[in-house]
């Protein structure tokens, strides 16, 4: 017995508008009992649901002023006025003065902002304005970026809408509606937004529950609602609640929740609460104080950012002790020691991460991808397996009606007629398949005749049936099921077979040849659906139990071609390290006909009933042997995703079907198609406008150089840093002044950060995208205790060279030394981007972008500038001799060609990320 622990912060839901998914996040079933359960229910709510429950639908539309007819115009203008748009109130954007808080709030922001004030009391005023404006830029700057980016996500994710089906009177008009036969000619598609309370909505297969509704009418209505309930399997639901006695909502067996999802069936709902007044929006408003979850990329990103913090925690206090000691000057030691944490506070980390992300989603956007979040672009880079749906992936997704064949192969105009009998009289979800049923009927001058049947009822498709049945009646009032579905269900359903008109019993032989006829179709790569029917019927109601004692009549077989780009792109993923894995609920025949068709290497085609009888452990050996699985349920995907991911893989996922929405959550970066079914959407992290396998090619090259840009500066800061604090300790130990004024730490670091801020838009070596990339904290420690070093030997060449050959060896001479090291320090700090940005040799071989390359001279010019020009004095800064410049040079370029040598050490040893 479970009820519910809100456990995750509220804050990633108000970036995202659409609520599926981050509903399934809302919500921990482990630890309470399922007697406090309606403790989470606002009391008013409760009531409501109760008593809509135990009503009589003619008293639910006495008390909601509505009727089978929906509402009209004017009712629905009122109640939009009344109870506001179908949407969370949280959901709303977030005020600009909150948003520029959040942007502020980061341990980087609030240290500064410590050693700001610190400078402020002890009347460092040049070390207060500096620091401050540190800052101020890094705040703004990622305020400014963020805003952006999210506005246009916002744009972007405007396009992708989920609607609902909903019966609504025209001006004047009272419509005649029987919810029986879910009459759809009478319905409209609005956007969930638009619904009010006394709305009629029609369900099927694939919905998302738009809002907090009663049932009506049901047929087969089986709603996902574990992340309520932590019931695993689909629940049915009625149009009568049995038990009158429930006091629980969620034990209520005709009432459905927002955010839950059909998962087979049909239903006629009237809507009872929207937005906020639902228990989804009653959720929202109790877990804004919950904690946030961290996703791997967000997990990876404070990985680093605490190496860098704790590395900054014990260098400080040695800085400050040596100093102390040293000097005797406390208070100057403590100032000197507060900038060194400054100067190694990573301060810019939050604006490039944000940055280099923004520009990844803009440039999907231009490839018509949809970014609904920014995480999912680094993601991309760090795929090493894709996993994805075959139709309309590997294929045109434009199935054709190819064959229309009786049981033993010959072409037959029965079975097209039964076959678009039922594809026409279908409410449920409406695939590709009856598009093209229906289609062909219409060339062949069938549909028209259709209509003089009539629909008496119908068994809706499920993914365990695989097979859907209608019951019509003809002129005579006669009632004839059709079904159709795959082959192996349709037979187990069958004990006839009709041959030549003659309807004789399906025996071993006559089981023989059809196999054998399928297996030929599907040797050629179609698709082949079962068509069988029953006469004689009575009833007034039909369900499952009534597909039985069929008669087989024949095959309808679709052609869905593969796409001309298909090979190219699959070549294209593997050359850059990616495994395609093939994810498919057809069989495995008509599966390794595309396969091949598209060359794509089967070793072996893994079914999913050989996948039942595998416990974990041997699955987690099977999905890296193999990659392609064919006849799987929506379970079998999600399982295949979760072990892969276990195996330590990072798992893209791409489908658009309801089977295909577990294993899109379970992926770390799910992707579908505007065109996919709502739940399918909401699951999904991307979204492409273009279902093409080279869209996901270039996604993945642009999340590889997202990445790599962030990890320029990560590296660079990680290992200037660390040099900066061996000069800074070598230099405390043995000058008799400070190597370098707290002011004039704190403006070279100032100066340092501005000159990275062209980072994101850097180019990235064609080398270094070849290969998955993931965050690797160890790897950027070791990277660190190489490079960093370096820097320190030329800063001890600089020691010397201002100590005896220009005379500043004493406290007289103080500023002149200060000022030499200051010009070194920032010119090779803004230099070592350029070298560490490539394993190749930079500006020969590989050179920075042109905004990169303008930054750095600019930063190098004004550095030079400072203690040359006017500004001098206040920074306490001095000239520096000429002589110093015939050195300065020389010092450059020894400095780098060390940092090449060793560099194309590192790289053999270790390799270059």
């Amino acid at each position: 017995m479970r009820t519910f622990f809100l456990k995750q912060l509220f804050l990633s839901f108000l970036k995202v508008r659409h609520f599926g998914r981050h509903f399934q996040r809302f919500i921990s079933l482990e630890h309470v009992t399922r007697a406090n359960k309606t403790q989470s229910f606002p009391p008013e709510l409760t009531k409501t649901l109760v008593q809509s429950a135990r009503h009589t639908p003619e008293q639910l539309y006495q008390e909601l002023n509505t009727s089978l007819a929906g509402l009209d115009e004017n009712q629905v203008e009122q109640r939009q006025q009344q109870y506001g748009l179908n949407e969370i109130q949280q959901e709303k954007p977030l005020s600009w003065w909150v948003h520029l808080w959040f942007c502020y709030r980061n341990p980087f922001s609030l240290l500064l902002t410590l050693l700001a004030l610190v400078s402020f009391f002890t009347h460092d005023m040049q070390g207060t304005l500096v620091i401050g404006t540190m800052v101020l830029i890094a705040t703004i700057l990622r305020f400014w970026q963020e805003q952006k980016s999210n506005q246009a996500a916002e744009a972007l994710k405007a396009m992708v809408t989920n609607t609902a089906t909903v019966i609504r009177q025209s001006s004047g008009s009272q419509q005649q509606i029987n919810p029986t036969t879910l009459n759809v000619q009478a319905s409209e598609e609005v956007t969930i937004q638009a619904l009010v309370p006394g709305d009629i909505i029609l369900l099927s297969a694939g919905d998302m529950i738009p809002a907090d509704c009663r049932v009506l009418v049901a047929k087969d209505l089986f709603v996902a609602q574990a992340a309520m309930t932590g019931e695993s399997l689909p629940v049915e639901k009625y149009a009568i609640q049995k038990d009158q006695d429930a006091i629980n909502p969620l034990d209520l067996e005709n009432i459905l929740f927002m955010g839950t999802n059909v998962v087979s069936g049909s239903a006629t709902a009237v809507v009872l609460t929207t937005g906020g007044q639902t228990y989804f929006g009653a959720l929202a408003k109790r877990i804004t104080a919950s904690e946030q979850v961290t996703t791997s990329f967000q997990l990876g990103v404070n990985k680093v950012s605490w190496l860098l913090i704790r590395f900054m925690a014990v260098m400080a206090p040695i800085v400050l002790f040596i100093n102390g000691f040293t000097k005797g000057n406390w208070t100057e030691a403590s100032l000197f020691a507060l900038s060194v944490a400054v100067g190694l506070t990573p301060e810019m980390l939050p604006m490039i991460v944000t940055s280099t992300l923004a520009k990844g989603a803009v440039f999907l956007s231009r490839k018509k991808v949809i970014v609904k979040r920014l995480d999912a672009v680094q993601n991309f880079g760090a795929m090493d397996v894709l996993c994805t749906d075959k139709t309309g992936t590997l294929t045109q997704d434009k199935i054709i009606l190819a064959k229309h064949v009786d049981i033993w192969g010959n072409p037959s105009k029965k079975v097209l007629e039964l076959a678009c009998l039922n594809s026409y009289f279908q409410t449920g979800l409406k695939n590709l398949l009856d598009v093209a049923v229906l289609e062909h009927g219409e060339s062949h001058l069938i549909v028209s005749d259709l209509q003089k049947f009539k629909k008496v009822d119908e068994i809706p498709f499920d993914f365990n049936r695989r097979r859907m049945s209608v019951v019509v009646e003809d002129a005579s009032q006669q009632h004839t099921m059709i079904t159709k579905g795959a082959v192996e269900e349709i037979l187990a359903v069958c004990r006839y077979v009709m041959h030549d008109d003659e309807i004789i019993s399906l025996d071993q032989q006559s089981l023989q040849h059809i196999h054998k006829v399928t297996a030929e179709f599907n040797a050629e790569g179609l698709r082949v659906v079962a068509v069988a029917t029953k006469a004689g019927l009575s009833h007034h109601e039909y369900g499952i139990a009534d597909e039985s004692d069929l008669i087989l009549v024949g095959y309808v077989a679709f052609l869905d071609p593969p796409k001309e780009s298909t090979a190219p792109a699959l070549q294209a993923l593997s050359e850059h390290g990616i495994v395609v894995k093939i994810l498919t609920g057809d069989n495995d025949l008509v599966t390794a006909k595309v396969c091949k068709d598209v060359g794509l290497h089967v070793n072996a085609i893994i079914l999913g009933s050989d996948i039942e009888q595998m416990d974990d452990a041997a699955l987690a050996q099977v999905v890296e042997q193999y990659n392609v699985f064919a006849k799987l349920t929506p379970a079998h995907k999600e399982r295949i995703v979760r072990i892969l991911k276990h195996n330590g893989h990072v798992i893209g996922f791409m489908g658009d079907g309801i089977n295909d929405a577990p294993a899109l959550r379970s992926a770390d970066i799910g992707i579908s198609v505007d065109t996919a079914v709502d739940i399918a959407k909401e699951a999904a992290d991307l979204i492409l406008l273009e279902k093409s396998l080279m869209v996901l090619e270039q996604g993945v090259l642009e999340g590889r150089r997202t990445f790599s840009n962030m990890l320029k500066y990560i590296k660079m800061t990680a290992s200037s840093n660390f040099g900066n604090v061996f000069s800074v300790l070598i230099a405390s130990a043995f000058l008799p002044f400070l190597p370098m004024l707290p002011i004039q730490l704190l403006i070279q670091n100032l100066l340092y950060d501005i000159s990275q801020i062209a980072i994101p838009f850097d180019h990235v070596d064609d080398e270094l995208l070849l290969k998955p990339q993931t965050w690797q904290p160890a790897e950027i420690g070791r990277f660190m205790l190489f490079f960093g070093p370096i820097s320190s030997i030329f800063d001890i060449v600089t020691f010397i060279l201002m100590w005896y050959v220009f005379g500043a060896n004493n406290i007289a001479h103080q500023t002149l030394f200060q000022s030499g090291w200051f010009v070194v320090g920032l010119l090779t700090q803004t230099l070592i981007v350029h070298m560490i940005r490539t394993p190749k040799i930079p500006f020969l071989q590989s050179r920075a972008a042109m905004p990169l390359m303008m930054m750095s001279l600019m930063i190098m010019a004004i550095g030079i500038y400072l203690p040359m020009g006017s500004l001098a004095p206040y920074f306490k800064l001095q000239a520096l001799p000429t002589l110093y410049f015939v050195f300065l040079p020389c010092i450059l370029i020894a400095y780098m060609v060390l940092i090449q040598l060793v560099k194309r050490f590192y790289f053999r040893r270790y390799g270059w990320q």
